[in-house]
């Protein structure tokens, strides 16, 4: 499996710029995709998926933009998603839009909650940063 990772990695490099300090990320997410394509469950690596829905009005947007700022907060990285599809939203029953969606849980519909609402549902979910922010004052 590791050759079909570096060969993958090696095309990918070919044709895009990889930092040097970021291989090692890029091996392990093109593992995790390998893997899954494969059919073979990786339970330790649980990601955080987050789904928007909406039609791409200004709400939806925002609300998008204050995801990132969130994750940023919270120092995870996810997989962000919009779904601007009324029948794809209707299937994942989001009735009222913006809707925001996180690991399968709909946490808000019809409203665009606060930023400090949306990094606590991202904290609820996500693994816990190795390191403390940087703001942290410790006595």
């Amino acid at each position: 499996m590791d050759q079909a990772i570096d060969f993958i990695l090696q095309a990918v490099t070919e044709h895009n710029y990889i930092p040097p300090a970021m291989v090692e990320k890029y091996q392990e997410a093109i593992g995790r995709e390998y893997r899954k394509l494969l059919g073979i469950d990786d339970e330790k690596e649980q990601g955080l998926t987050i789904r928007i829905f909406g039609s791409g009005c200004i709400s939806c947007n925002s609300l998008q933009t204050m995801v990132i700022d969130a994750m940023g907060r919270a120092g995870v990285a996810a997989d962000i998603e919009q779904i601007h599809d009324p029948d794809e939203i209707g299937r994942q029953g989001v009735t009222l839009t913006p809707a925001l969606m996180i690991n399968g849980q709909i946490k808000s519909a019809g409203i665009k909650p606060t930023l400090a609402q949306v990094e606590g549902w991202i904290r609820e979910v996500a693994p816990a940063p190795s390191l403390a922010p940087a703001t942290l004052d410790l006595p």
